[in-house]
């Protein structure tokens, strides 16, 4: 529990953090009172006041706010000069930008500074997408893609990396994709439709493509005790050669291939003492959602994956940042408009705070504080943007009434108190309507159903 409570409290309270500091130091700037600057919403749980502010702890961590002095449209303007309401529209704008801006700075200056002295990343998805070799019965092996097939489009896209590659199939589980290979010079097209696997209770497509990785027999190191390896007779030292009949090519090649054989009997050709044998295993999905045998290789036969280190340039950095963002606002656009095109579940590409937990969990256990680091950058883009939309009661609905009032004002026109007072109720709904659905969302997918796919929560029944 508490490794996922940790990591998602210092998620979440980073990205309030920064966003209501943003609004904050810009009504000081200009000079407006601030009353209270809260993480969290309703009863004040502990705090101080330090001036005219109350910097507090509230009960209810699903954001935060900044009340400023005379921000209401119902409140009194006392002209003292202080107010929200009484400073002049541009600087009113500064001050509602200040929070969404500071959040995209954020998902900007994260990224850069572990490009700048922390870059790790394994070195083959910097580079083309030429398939080394394709899992078993995967989705990739159905498509008809071969080893030395080099991937030029995909969805109409260019890919020109293994990461650009990767991205894409990652988003698109379970559709149809149209590929464009190259293969002997020459342009083949196919279609490839990636199969769903779960990371937790989230959704992502799996293709079975393989980067080109030093072909190396897989050893045996140690059985795991009741597994599936240990009934069929595995044994330490084995050289496991071909499954189904097919040369193993590597230990990543075998687990990867294992992923499309939940539950289904495979045949392993071994190697022992000089004697060739075969052995019946049947394959299963563990609480994490991986397929797996029941062994793991012996120690020093495996050659770890290249791993391409360095340190950007500031320059190097920023620009490394800025596509970094775009290659995410890109991503969400396409996840956003399979929702709306019936091609995705709205269930699986929203997450309210539950599934912000969840996530946040699975990083830090994955990866540690520079998981958590580039999932607050992502996130942090994401809210930043949200609160531009022109919803009344975000950011940007303010935003936007007061660039209405400034059109309507060079018209000669006035917007009422009562239309903004309404504009803003409606606004209201919309974003309550909006979290129910996503909290709903979350209840139903994190703690009414156990993790997996469908045939999975089946068979745990």
């Amino acid at each position: 529990m508490l490794a996922t409570l940790i990591p998602f409290a210092i998620v979440l309270g980073v990205m309030i953090f920064i966003h209501e500091l943003g609004h904050f130091l810009f009504a000081k700037l200009f000079k407006v009172k601030v009353e209270i600057f809260s993480l969290g919403f309703g009863p004040r749980l502990i705090g101080f006041k330090w001036g005219d502010t109350d910097y507090r702890l509230s009960a209810v961590p699903l954001g935060g706010y900044v009340k400023m002095k005379g921000e209401n449209l119902d409140e009194n303007i006392e002209n003292t000069g202080d107010e929200f309401l009484a400073k002049p529209k541009w600087q009113r704008l500064f001050i509602l930008l200040a929070g969404p801006l500071f959040n995209i700075l954020t998902a900007i200056a994260i990224p850069m500074m572990l490009a700048m002295y922390f870059f790790q990343v394994p070195a083959y998805k910097t580079e083309p997408p030429v398939v080394g070799s394709v899992a078993a019965a995967s989705a990739a092996a159905q498509a008809g893609i071969l080893p030395g097939d080099r991937i030029l489009k995909i969805d109409g896209k260019q890919t020109r990396t293994w990461h650009e590659v990767e991205l894409k199939v990652d988003i698109n589980p379970e559709r149809p994709l149209e590929v464009v290979l190259e293969r002997a010079g020459q342009q083949v097209a196919t279609k490839l439709t990636p199969k769903a696997r779960y990371i937790g209770r989230e959704k992502v497509g799996a293709s079975g493509l393989l980067p080109q990785l030093k072909e190396e027999p897989v050893i045996v190191g140690q059985v795991l005790t009741g597994g599936p390896a240990e009934s069929a007779g595995l044994r330490a030292d084995d050289k496991i050669v071909s499954l189904n009949g097919e040369p193993v090519k590597n230990f990543e090649w075998l687990r990867e291939s294992m992923q499309n054989f939940d539950g289904q009997e495979v045949t392993l050709g071994i190697e022992r003492g000089g004697n060739s044998i075969e052995l019946k295993v049947k394959p299963r999905r563990d609480n994490d959602q991986i397929v797996r045998v029941g062994f793991s290789p012996k120690p020093g036969t495996v050659t770890p994956v290249p791993l391409k280190v360095s340190k950007k340039n500031f320059s190097e950095a920023f620009v490394y940042s800025i596509n970094k963002n775009i290659e995410i606002l890109v991503l969400t656009k396409e996840a956003l408009g399979q929702i709306f095109t019936g091609q995705r579940n709205a269930k699986d590409a929203l997450a309210g705070p539950i599934g912000i937990a969840a996530i946040s969990g699975q990083a830090y256990q994955q990866g540690g504080i520079w998981s958590l680091l580039n999932l607050i950058a992502v996130l942090s883009l994401n809210l930043g943007i949200f609160n531009l939309l022109p919803i009344p009661v975000l950011d940007g609905g303010h935003i936007f009434i007061i660039l209405l009032e400034a059109l309507l004002g060079l018209l000669g026109y006035k917007l009422s108190l009562v239309l903004k007072e309404r504009m803003m109720q409606f606004g209201l709904v919309v974003l309550l309507l909006l979290m129910g659905f996503v909290i709903i969302s979350d209840i139903s997918k994190y703690l009414l159903q156990p993790a997996g796919p469908p045939s999975a929560v089946r068979q745990s029944k």
